[in-house]
């Protein structure tokens, strides 16, 4: 009987850890046999404040999924986020090196290593080098150049950096908590995986992630993406409003939250809820948690309108907003963001994989996921271009470049 293969990942939030893990069959089919939760401490809007602690949420989080799959880890792909990301355009040129002036897989290699030789300070560490095409003998718009012919190979490549004392924390507290890293994924990267479709890819499409203490946005056209940007600000801010506003403990506010109706397609005005604990309960109408859940959205597509602008993109792409995260899965949003964004909304469920699938399907596990479907591309070594390169030479070699990117040494 062949060796199965595991694959695990790893979603540090601002709310909650969460930690999956995976086999794949013979056939490269992914099943999820292990998930694993922890509320997420020591982090701030992203962002490590306490190593200690959030190697604990760790710990426990992964301990629980290791206790599910019968499984003991010990790598993980994790994903990363935060302000501290940043992009920048570069462009790589090669002279093609076959004599018939065929262009082969070990050039695309070799104009990818070049697209990443850029004037980068120590602080700063290369995630990803994302082509967006490719160039030809001046020839632009290529997706894959293998096998034309031509003497000047070129691409124009998005490069995703993080801040070199981030990913130095994070290995940092996935140390202490036993852990080695297997590789780094920018979280929205991961999310798109499983909750966007190719055509919506290719068409241009707005991924909106909006997690507990940050959004995350990312436009995807012409099957890559082609801008990425972090927000301070995410669900965590709707339900400290409601905690102040209706003078509720954290973990109430948070409960309201989510089971908040809006009242057009609730009861009616007349709808109420029952909050607060102990002694000190009252009925608030879901119009009261309208007029205070809604305007923080507001506020969150707001900023996400400014970026949308920022980026350069017209105001409407003809995929519309996918909407991921915790909060998306909330009564009402999709409807309210497509009304403030004025786009065509949907929110983003996980999917394309097996096994514990009813586990998983909710917004909040999309980055999860899609970190557990890109561990499982690097455990089998079928990354996209390879594949559509083909040949076991060049197989080997691409894989053996993609850990030097995502692997940090």
């Amino acid at each position: 009987m062949p060796r199965r293969k595991i694959v695990a990942a790893l979603d540090i939030g601002t709310s909650k850890v969460v930690a999956l893990v995976g086999e794949v069959d013979t056939y490269d089919q992914l099943s999820i046999i292990g998930l694993g939760e922890a509320a997420s401490v020591g982090l701030r809007r992203g962002m490590i404040v306490d190593i200690e602690r959030t190697s604990r949420s760790v710990a426990e989080a992964v301990a629980a999924a290791e206790r599910m799959s019968g499984i003991s880890l010990s790598s993980v792909v994790v994903g990363i986020s935060g302000a501290h990301i940043a992009t920048l355009n570069n462009r790589g040129v090669v002279a093609v090196a076959n004599p018939g002036r065929e262009i082969m897989p070990e050039d695309v290699v070799r104009v990818l290593h070049a697209a990443q030789v850029i004037n980068l300070s120590s602080e700063r560490h290369i995630l990803h080098v994302l082509p967006r095409q490719y160039i030809v003998d001046g020839c632009d718009g290529i997706i894959d150049p293998t096998g034309m012919a031509g003497s000047r190979l070129e691409v124009e490549a998005l490069i995703v950096t993080a801040a070199t004392t981030w990913v130095r924390n994070l290995h940092y507290c996935l140390q202490k908590a036993g852990l080695h890293v297997d590789g780094l994924v920018l979280s929205p990267l991961a999310a798109a995986e499983v909750v966007l479709e190719p055509a919506e890819k290719e068409l241009g499409t707005i991924l909106v992630d909006i997690g507990g203490g940050t959004t995350e946005i990312a436009i995807f056209d012409r099957g890559g993406l082609w801008f990425t940007s972090v927000l301070p600000m995410g669900g965590d801010f709707v339900t400290s409003d409601l905690a102040v506003g209706l003078r509720l403990p954290l973990v109430e506010a948070e409960r309201l939250k989510r089971s908040f109706v809006p009242p057009a397609a609730g009861n009616g005005e007349a709808a109420t809820i029952e909050v607060g604990t102990g002694l000190h309960r009252q009925e608030v109408s879901q119009d009261l948690l309208a007029s205070i859940i809604e305007p923080r959205l507001e506020e969150i597509f707001q900023f996400v309108q400014g970026e949308i602008a920022r980026s350069g993109y017209p105001a409407l792409l003809p995929g519309g907003v996918v909407l991921t995260g915790g909060i998306a899965a909330l009564d009402g949003i999709a409807e309210l963001a497509s009304q403030f964004l004025q786009l065509p909304v949907r929110v983003g469920y996980p999917g394309g994989v097996g096994g514990m699938v009813d586990m998983v399907r909710h917004p909040s596990y999309a980055t999860a996921v899609g970190l557990l479907v890109h561990g499982t591309r690097l455990a089998v070594g079928q990354v996209a271009a390879a594949q559509e390169a083909g040949g076991a030479g060049f197989l080997r070699r691409f894989w053996e470049w993609v850990l030097d990117i995502f692997r940090e040494e």
